[in-house]
């Protein structure tokens, strides 16, 4: 039986966060956090894995506090001029089994209060992944276009993330799919619909649209002789 994880209240504290984002506001809104936030997140987790398991056994749904699944509210503001220390959105992410050893393709869930979408792929690859990725674009044009011009694929996804403004070194300029071989990520977004997070039909939704990517993980998987 389809069932509700978060609430108009897990909204609501998002954009309490977004306008009181401080350490001392946060450390005494905690306890609000764990009850709107990360326990409904990991319930989340917990029942979508053998859905995913069923698309894929080699991708990772993780209920764990730290380490697994669901990402930290946390901001690394390090290297960013962007000091706030909190996140304002859910961030899920169902990582390969392998994708601590190599940069692996993985899918996502962002939630926010006015913005909510499925993400698949990869994003910011290191050079020797994105060069495998180009090349089994070169080397199998047909299963590339199949897999992003698929009838499913295309109602919900978009191709997303950087790309150069010149054609990578090594590869014809007037090659077919250059415009894809430009690319710097091997990421598709599929919107959803803010309101649906709070409805029992949310956890399937998502899980549609894992589905309609299949061919598309299915590709970048064998183009990084990973087990899909």
């Amino acid at each position: 039986m389809a069932k509700s994880y978060f609430t108009p209240r897990t909204l609501a504290f998002l954009k309490a966060i977004s306008k009181n984002n401080t350490r001392e506001w946060f450390d005494v809104n905690k306890p609000v956090y764990e009850t709107l936030v990360r326990e409904p997140a990991l319930a989340f987790i917990t029942d979508m894995a053998s859905d995913l398991a069923m698309i894929s056994p080699h991708f990772l749904a993780l209920p764990r506090k730290v380490g697994g699944s669901l990402m930290r509210v946390h901001r690394d503001v390090r290297f960013s001029k962007n000091k706030l220390p909190y996140k304002t959105n859910i961030g899920i992410q169902f990582r390969h089994e392998q994708g601590k050893d190599v940069h692996a393709p993985g899918y996502y869930l962002h939630i926010e209060p006015h913005e909510c979408f499925v993400g698949v792929g990869i994003w910011h690859p290191e050079a020797p992944v994105l060069g495998k990725i180009r090349d089994a674009i070169v080397e199998k044009p047909a299963q590339w276009h199949s897999a992003i011009d698929g009838k499913t694929f295309k109602r919900h996804f978009e191709l997303s993330g950087e790309s150069l403004k010149r054609p990578p070194k090594g590869y014809a300029k007037d090659h077919p799919c250059i415009e894809d071989l430009k690319r710097k990520d091997f990421i598709a977004i599929a919107p959803l619909d803010p309101a649906d997070i709070s409805t029992p039909r949310f956890k399937k939704q998502v899980l549609d649209r894992f589905v309609a990517a299949e061919a598309y993980m299915q590709f970048l998987c064998k183009a990084l002789q990973l087990r899909y």
